[in-house]
């Protein structure tokens, strides 16, 4: 079963400025939650491009995982797309939008994604991953607000 996270924001800005923040993967850590030890191992590239690699290691419940991610889509100032190439989940496929409004840019996480271990998987998602993925993202939103200070949260 493949669920989906989506998560909306509206930054202070132009679509050019906050697409220049979230180009950068080191900028990544700044915004993952610290209970994560979320650390960016290697990059194939200084700024998000197709075909970008990224690989990074981080806990999750207590357990280090290794996790690589390559940029399956890239529009600059609209659009990029992350998609796990190893790691803990069967499928993990994350879209980066970005869209001007006139009172700023609104920013859309939205994620697709599948757990392992088909009816255990689904068990696990709801008991305790959907928590984890929302707790996150909150997080995430929280930091990103603080970057851009008057960031207002839509979804």
């Amino acid at each position: 079963m493949t669920h989906r996270l989506a998560r909306t924001t509206v930054l202070p800005g132009t679509v050019s400025q906050v697409f220049e923040f979230f180009k950068n993967p080191r900028n990544l850590e700044a915004i993952t939650p610290p209970w994560l030890g979320f650390r960016i191992l290697s990059t194939s590239d200084e700024t998000v491009r197709e075909g970008t690699r990224i690989r990074y290691r981080l806990r999750l419940f207590g357990i280090p995982l290794a996790w690589e991610s390559r940029i399956t889509e890239y529009a600059g100032d609209s659009h990029f797309a992350d998609e796990q190439v190893t790691g803990p989940y069967a499928l993990w496929y994350h879209r980066h939008l970005f869209r001007q409004l006139p009172e700023g840019v609104e920013m859309t996480d939205d994620v697709e994604y599948r757990l392992p271990f088909g009816p255990l998987g689904r068990l696990v998602h709801w008991l305790v991953v959907r928590h984890q993925l929302r707790a996150i993202f909150d997080y995430r939103t929280a930091a990103i607000a603080q970057r851009f200070p008057t960031t207002r949260p839509v979804t």
